[in-house]
């Protein structure tokens, strides 16, 4: 059955030019976790070689897929800092020295493999470094009244592409082939996907799916039709914009239902949100989770982006309890405490979300249903249930203690994470960014 589908596939890219999207299995990562990789600050080397080093212990933290920043070369011209942004590429096929040879991406991948977990490259589509290969082809990028390649916004280390350019689309499509075909890349992290026209992503994903219907596709974006039409996970912007707001204090916890409902009225069910309290830009741009959250804010966000539907992000350096803003042009380290509570945590949220159904993403796991509270100006409570698996979680999000009674909070259920079996009751007691999470038994 496979192999028919497969030739079905490849047919209509023969036959039409523009491939049909072809709809991922994603039953291998329903469970999952994604952990974002910064090869340059992830250790003091910043390199590939000590960064496999490392993939045991990213695997003994519960991950499975890793989503690496880019590691092409970085373009010259007009670079920002020392060493440059990552997302200002000067050839898409090529490897950045800075971090290695491609023997040494190789041995990366196939140590990742071989514990089980996928990669996944970042994937810059929508512009390129003005000293990119591609720059010596007329017409692959776009232009201004006199001529010049066209900057976007106040990014002036990169120029942006045009996409009315076919043989430009063919050879984005063919770089993109590369990393699948030859280097075994498991997907790709597309940034600002919604710059780019949609139906060049439905054009690339169906030939890329059409080789690998298991192929993950993650879109740095929260719009619908992409994600209808090409991409399996999108970014949950507006739902990280409103964790940092309510740790802040600046609204109150029943505002994350207003954002569920609205996106549960959006977006197709099979949609994989990616919630997270850091993530590269956020860190080197915004600040750390602990600058943004406050420490206890940032420990109960964490745990809530494993209880609500989608995809939990961990950023490097994140398991360490790293509180350093991270430099984006130049070299720098995370601050790694190997006895950081957070690694453990971490840990046992990712065996928790394994173990338990309801928690899984897409179409697999539970719905998010409210429990009534009458503190919901403080509190957030909800439930999540599928196939006789269920987790029940109760957050006090404000800076101040509080008693308070949740409708249904009844029977006996493991309370995380010391899985002891305890009777519930409605009401109870906690203390500011307390949280208690519960699951069957």
């Amino acid at each position: 059955m496979q192999k028919i589908f497969l030739i079905a596939a490849a047919f209509l890219v023969a036959c039409t030019g523009t491939p049909k999207t072809v709809e991922a299995d994603p039953n291998w990562a329903v469970d999952g976790t994604i952990y974002e990789l910064n090869t340059r600050q992830f250790t003091p080397e910043g390199t590939f070689k000590a960064a496999t080093a490392q993939l045991e212990k990213i695997k003994d933290l519960g991950v499975d897929i890793i989503w690496v920043m880019p590691i092409q070369p970085i373009g010259k011209k007009d670079r920002k800092g020392t060493l440059g942004s990552y997302y200002a590429i000067a050839d898409y096929t090529a490897f950045n020295p800075e971090f290695g040879t491609r023997a040494d991406f190789e041995e990366f991948v196939a140590k990742a493999h071989s514990l089980g977990m996928k990669v996944i490259l970042d994937w810059v589509a929508n512009h390129t470094s003005p000293d990119n290969v591609w720059a010596a082809n007329p017409g692959w990028h776009k232009r201004d009244s006199l001529g010049q390649m066209k900057i976007q916004y106040d990014w002036y280390d990169i120029v942006e592409l045009d996409y009315e350019n076919q043989d430009m689309r063919r050879a984005m499509i063919d770089a993109m082939l590369f990393w699948q075909d030859s280097m075994g890349v498991d997907g790709f992290r597309c940034d600002m996907a919604m710059l780019v026209p949609t139906d060049f992503w439905e054009s690339a994903v169906g030939e890329l799916k059409a080789k690998n219907p298991n192929l993950f596709m993650l879109s740095e974006a929260e719009e619908v039709d992409l994600t209808e039409k090409a991409f399996d996970m999108h970014y949950a912007w507006d739902l990280h914009h409103t964790m940092n707001a309510l740790t802040q204090g600046k609204i109150a916890a029943d505002s994350l239902w207003r954002y569920f409902d609205k996106k549960n009225g959006n977006f197709p069910k099979r949609a994989y949100p990616m919630v997270f309290t850091s993530n590269h830009d956020e860190n080197s741009h915004a600040g750390t989770e602990f600058a943004r959250m406050g420490e206890k804010g940032a420990r109960a966000m964490a745990a809530f982006t494993y209880i609500v539907p989608g995809m939990p992000l961990i950023y490097t350096g994140q398991e360490f309890g790293s509180d350093k803003q991270l430099r984006f042009f130049d070299k720098d380290t995370i601050l790694r405490n190997e006895n950081a509570p957070q690694f453990k945590m971490y840990q046992d949220l990712n065996k928790l979300r394994k173990s338990n159904k309801a928690l899984w993403s897409g179409e697999a796991g539970g719905d998010l249903v409210r429990l009534e509270n009458d503190k919901p100006s403080q509190v957030f409570s909800a439930k999540r249930s599928v196939e006789g698996d269920e987790v029940m979680a109760v957050f006090n999000f404000s800076n101040e203690p509080v008693t308070v009674t949740v409708n249904g909070l009844t029977g006996k259920m493991k309370q995380f994470p010391m899985g002891e079996q305890v009777e519930l009751k409605e009401t109870m007691d906690l203390q500011p960014f307390e949280y208690k999470i519960y699951s069957t038994l």
